[in-house]
């Protein structure tokens, strides 16, 4: 499930293990060098090319899962 592999790329990137697929990038204390981690995990680990305003667009890993699905990502 892409929601999964999501949650564990922002649990690495942001060094936390205690992310709810509602929560908040920012509030979580993600910034731009982390977002642009998670961009380039999104594209090695999901195939997924994810642009810049959609990670400010979809700042959940709920709402960001979906719009991958909706692109086609897959989980490898």
């Amino acid at each position: 499930m892409i929601s999964d592999r999501v949650r564990a790329i922002w649990c690495r990137e942001l060094k936390r293990d205690d992310i709810a697929l509602d929560d908040d990038f920012f509030a979580l204390g993600g910034q731009s060098v982390v977002m642009v981690n998670i961009q380039g995990a999104y594209l090695t680990e999901l195939g997924a090319e994810v642009p810049m305003d959609q990670l400010f667009l979809h700042p959940t890993v709920a709402s960001i899962s979906a719009y991958l699905e909706s692109q086609g990502a897959v989980t490898r």
